[in-house]
């Protein structure tokens, strides 16, 4: 996205730790990630659940555009972040300017809208072990058009790591190997470091289905 030199007047910077924005405050602008990372936050219930952690060149904070609704999740810097922030009139400005970089935003807006809340389905899961099965059933869902899992019929292998499960699932890395283990133990997952084989992705759906029409 080099074409958005034409706007570093609306450049921010965030000093590590500081709060970008605050969930449920009113929000009228967007933040897109030139340098740093961005770590969601969202209250579930009375616990403040990791969501996402963000780097160049994504964007947040995109809803008070689309619906002018209340910040959903909470925005901090990790690092030292720079941003480029936009708000509905230079916004529009950009889409006027620069309409193909305007198309790949609004490309972008709408896989962060389902991201969202997708990964709030996995957090509305009361169950630890269904909400590391739904984990492997979004990277399923969101990954098999982009070459990110191999399958064999209903088995599937992705490239992710305990680190990466603890962090979509909002769970501690220790809580993940426990489950894990377990689902090993059971011969419905293979472990490796930088991968995990699922040998039966429906049997995880109807696990994941049935725990959900319980909440």
């Amino acid at each position: 996205m080099s074409d958005l030199s034409a706007f570093m007047r609306f450049a921010r910077s965030f000093q590590p730790g500081e709060m970008i924005f605050s969930e449920y405050e009113p929000g009228d602008s967007f933040y897109l990630i030139q340098s740093g990372r961005v770590r969601i936050t969202k209250i579930v219930g009375d616990l403040e659940k990791n969501i996402d952690i963000l780097q160049p060149p994504e964007i947040f904070g995109e809803m008070a555009i689309l619906e002018g609704a209340p910040r959903s999740a909470t925005a901090i810097a990790v690092d030292l972040v720079k941003v480029l922030e936009f708000n509905r009139a230079n916004f529009e400005l950009l889409m006027m300017g620069n309409p193909q970089i305007a198309l790949r935003l609004l490309k972008l807006f709408a896989k962060r809208i389902y991201d969202q809340k997708r990964r709030f389905m996995i957090l509305k899961l009361e169950d630890p072990q269904a909400k590391i099965a739904d984990v492997f059933l979004m990277l399923d869902e969101t990954q098999a058009s982009g070459g990110g899992e191999a399958s064999i019929g209903d088995g599937r292998e992705f490239k992710v790591t305990v680190d990466d499960v603890a962090h979509w699932a909002g769970m501690s890395i220790g809580e993940v190997q426990t489950i894990l283990g377990h689902f090993s133990n059971q011969r419905r997952v293979e472990l490796y470091q930088d991968r995990v084989i699922v040998k039966n992705i429906m049997d995880f759906q109807r696990f994941v289905n049935s725990k959900r029409k319980k909440t």
